[in-house]
């Protein structure tokens, strides 16, 4: 299965309100429309880059989409001192102030990065991702990054680097544009939970048979569901294997590949 990571939203309106739930199939378009359509939707993969041949390096991304904070992997990944880039929508802080606060006391292991304002894909046209309808313009995917941006330097005090997009797919002729407003793109090669619907056995078997130089995706919305636990044991199997893990912001990724 191409698709790596997604949370499925129902977006408000202007008041911003949102509910998280989550589909673990992919939208028929973007496996079988490509072809027809250059600019049918892309999921883009990264991996780090320059890894040294002895050592297992991991690259830990979490999606805080709209929904509530699992507290089951933020208290692993606190108590463990395991770094982490976290990927968080305006929606999710003003829901979380809790959670957002927590992940702010530990500026050294995790860095806040831009997950959108409302949770919607940065795809043109008239269409639905995972059942969530696309930005469709460039002015509205232009508020939707640049809206969350400034919720996350409002809180943190520091400009986002990376994005994230909903849905983890991007219109293939907007990425250049988004490079080009300063946020890298944050792709991932490995998606440990498929949005947070897998169970947890599988979520664990997925993260222990990471390949070095893989930035993982899982998500950090859904404390009711037991693909956190999976994280939770996946993030013991991978230490007790000698991996180091790295954020996105202190390593060198490959270029963004349409998966």
């Amino acid at each position: 299965m191409s698709r790596r990571g997604f949370c499925r939203t129902v977006a408000g309106t202007a008041a911003g309100l949102a509910m998280a739930v989550t589909r673990p199939t992919m939208p028929a378009h973007a496996a079988t429309n490509r072809a027809a359509d250059p600019d049918a939707p892309v999921e883009p993969r990264i991996r780090l880059a320059d890894v040294p041949p002895d050592k297992r390096v991991i690259a830990l991304t979490f999606d805080c989409c709209p929904g509530a904070f699992d507290t089951r992997i933020a208290t692993v990944l606190i108590t463990e001192h395991i770094p982490a880039t976290i990927f968080i929508t305006w929606l999710w802080m003003r829901r979380n102030p809790d959670g957002l606060a927590l992940l702010l006391a530990h500026p050294e292991l995790f860095a806040i990065e831009n997950h959108g304002e409302l949770h919607i894909p940065p795809v043109l046209g008239n269409r639905t991702i995972f059942g969530i309808r696309v930005a469709g313009d460039l002015p509205a995917i232009r508020h939707e990054i640049d809206a969350g941006a400034r919720a996350i330097q409002t809180a943190t005090g520091r400009s986002p680097r990376w994005y994230r997009a909903a849905t983890g797919f991007y219109t293939p002729s907007v990425i250049p544009q988004i490079e080009k407003s300063g946020s890298a793109i944050g792709g991932y090669s490995l998606s440990a939970d498929l949005g947070a619907s897998l169970p947890a056995a599988r979520v664990a078997a997925r993260m222990a048979g990471a390949s070095s130089g893989d930035v993982i995706v899982a998500h950090l919305n859904q404390p009711l569901r037991p693909s956190g636990l999976g994280v939770v044991a996946g993030l013991r199997a991978l230490q007790r294997q000698g991996t180091l893990f790295v954020r996105l912001d202190q390593a060198r990724t490959t270029p963004p590949t349409n998966a």
